[in-house]
């Protein structure tokens, strides 16, 4: 299974570097990429030094600790904190994954925080989500339905028909695993990746709803769907334990079967 990792930051203009603290117990160096496309300047690596003893347990809470004590301008995004809301989702120590449940502890040596790859960056951590996002929307992710709903209850399915989402409606489209696929990094403006075909397949496999054929429709084209080569590194980056490649995988049966 090919392992997704950023090149050497040799590859970047050496920052500005900030020494820990005096007193520090434990300090950790943190090599963060730094670009702000207003500036008209190159990127660049900027190297902090944190003392982890007086510090959360996390790589958000170190970057959270440099943006309130060292550097302001340091720009990223996080919200839940939780490992729910997919915001801070980045790349560190060469992998994709949320900065709030990546713990410190776990990286030796320096710790290399990038923004997701393979996407526009909007400033230092915060990559451009608009494109992914209008993909997202393409597929209609909500419920269609042509028979009115029974009475005044909600649409039932059984215990075995609601099995069938699981795996699929805990993706929190944080787009670790679309940007660890090189299928989508050369073919991102036609294929739609696989943070979005799983969520495609959430809506294939949904009992209640009655659009499986335009659905499919929807998704027959050389690129929209069949861009994918198995490469699996989308099911090894989830950071929520997903396996988007089998959801593809599925979806392309549904197809074979039914063209007969």
């Amino acid at each position: 299974m090919a392992e997704f990792r950023l090149p050497p930051n040799s590859r970047y203009k050496k920052g500005k570097s900030h020494p820990a603290p005096a007193g520090a117990q434990k300090a950790k160096t943190f090599q963060v990429y730094r670009y702000d496309p207003d500036s008209g300047e190159n990127p660049r690596v900027d190297s902090y030094e944190v003392d982890t003893a007086a510090c959360g347990p996390m790589v958000l809470d170190a970057l959270i600790k440099i943006k309130t004590e060292v550097d302001a301008g340091l720009t990223f995004r996080r919200s839940c904190r939780e490992g729910i809301c997919g915001s801070c989702a980045m790349n560190i120590d060469g992998t994709n994954t949320l900065a709030c449940i990546k713990p410190i502890a776990e990286v030796k040596g320096p710790i290399k925080v990038f923004p997701l790859p393979h996407m526009p960056v909007v400033k230092d951590l915060v990559p451009d989500l608009t494109h992914v996002y209008a993909q997202y929307a393409s597929i209609e992710p909500w419920l269609k339905t042509t028979t009115p709903p029974p009475g005044n209850r909600e649409r039932l399915q059984s215990p075995e028909e609601r099995a069938k989402l699981d795996g699929l409606y805990e993706c929190i489209l944080c787009f670790c695993c679309t940007t660890s696929c090189p299928s989508y990094w050369w073919n991102s403006d036609r294929y739609l990746g696989p943070a979005i075909l799983l969520q495609a397949y959430r809506w294939l496999v949904d009992s209640r709803d009655e659009a499986t054929g335009e659905r499919l429709d929807e998704l027959e084209d050389p690129f929209r769907l069949y861009r994918c080569h198995t490469i699996m590194n989308c099911t090894k980056t989830c950071p929520k334990g997903l396996n988007p490649a089998k959801a593809i995988a599925e979806t392309k049966k549904m197809m074979q079967a039914r063209r007969g």
